[in-house]
């Protein structure tokens, strides 16, 4: 059983306090990991009455783990959603939410710059099972409404996306979707519920890649879905169930250990990024940044209003264009040469040519408008 928590808490402390067991088996301050397979019935009727649904308890980890759900129940609590799927990767998260809301010959809308295996996943393998996508620049939202057909069951943006920190309006894009009968679903990892909530801004979806900030120290990978509505929560978490793409409880352990610091490294990343994308802003080699907190990012005044701060991700081009790029990526020293994000350390890549090498050429080919 999970502690009540009082309401109005601030996300400081519901990172820390959100998810803890209202009376621990020994006294233990910190969550324990349950690293069990399976967990035992009292008795046979109660077997029975747990896998109806008529009793409450666990019965086999990739169901649910108390582990597990102490992650669920904190990221729930700093989304402000009533529900939490923990999920393998933030692939596994991604797949589940696209093979739980679209069925054969229906319709995705998507923004046209996602991480490299999202849209892989979208264009070459969502097909095979007859769903059918469109991607179009959702920071554009006079772009979303023309893409939707009758049968669009589903909008899927980033924002910031990954790698151009182009940024949605969650709110109209929202009221798009269910205008239309569609769900809107945000990918939040650039930002974490820390300097963004989109369930609260309309949302109905909100998916992260926990290896992220929300770990936040390199050491471990996993997703998770939160949502509002229960009807969409019971069918992602049947999908996540039978697929086998639930997450590990000593992954759920590592990862609850690190949201408890979220705010303070969220805050401090940001005020780094901040100052290297105004001075890179400057320097002769570079010949554009973008980082929402930039005056002359595109959706700079979207982003303060949208956003409890600017994020510590930005991207940039230097002189010379793919050779340039090398070099730098050969000569940095303390910055580290390595994909994903969000961890202690500052990492560094060039999307074209490893994250999103899968993407068409053409659109790798990308500089800042």
């Amino acid at each position: 059983m999970k502690r009540k928590l009082p309401p109005n808490l601030s996300k400081a402390t519901q990172a820390i306090h959100a998810g803890q067991l209202e009376r621990p088996v020994y006294g233990e301050v910190s969550v324990p990991i349950f690293q069990t397979s399976t967990f035992a019935f009292p008795s046979a009727e109660e077997g029975t009455a747990r896998f109806s649904g008529e009793a409450p308890g666990y019965i086999y980890t990739r169901m649910s783990n108390p582990t597990v759900h102490a992650l669920e129940e904190n990221l729930a609590a700093l989304e402000n959603g009533n529900a939490a799927l923990a999920t393998a990767t933030g692939m596994a998260a991604i797949t589940t939410l696209f093979l739980s809301l679209l069925s054969h010959q229906d319709h995705l809308v998507a923004s046209d710059c996602l991480y490299g295996p999202t849209e892989v996943v979208i264009e070459s393998e969502l097909p095979r099972f007859g769903m059918a996508a469109t991607l179009v620049d959702t920071s554009n939202l006079s772009a979303i409404e023309p893409a939707l057909r009758p049968n669009t069951r589903l909008i899927f943006i980033e924002t910031s996306t990954n790698p151009t920190m182009k940024i949605t309006n969650i709110r109209r894009a929202a009221a798009i979707a269910h205008r239309h009968g569609a769900w809107l679903a945000v990918d939040n990892t650039f930002c974490s519920p820390y300097l963004q909530r989109p369930l609260e801004q309309g949302a109905d979806v909100v998916i992260h890649s926990l290896t992220k900030y929300l770990n936040g120290h390199s050491d471990v990978v996993g997703g998770m879905i939160v949502v509002k509505d229960e009807e969409l929560y019971r069918r992602m978490k049947r999908v996540l169930t039978l697929f086998g793409a639930t997450m590990d409880p000593h992954q759920a352990w590592l990862i609850l250990r690190g949201v408890r610091t979220l705010p303070l490294r969220m805050e401090k990343a940001q005020e780094n990024a901040l100052k290297l994308a105004e001075f890179l802003s400057h320097h002769p080699k570079v010949t554009w940044v973008r980082h929402p907190g930039l005056p002359d990012h595109p959706q700079h005044g979207l982003a303060k209003e949208q956003m409890d701060g600017f994020g510590a991700m930005l991207c940039f081009g230097v002189q010379k264009g793919l050779e340039g790029g090398r070099i730098l990526l050969n000569q940095v020293r303390l910055i580290t040469l390595a994909v994903s994000l969000g961890g202690v350390e500052s990492l560094i890549e060039h999307p074209a040519s490893i994250t999103h090498a899968s993407v068409p050429r053409e659109k790798r080919e990308w500089t800042k408008p």
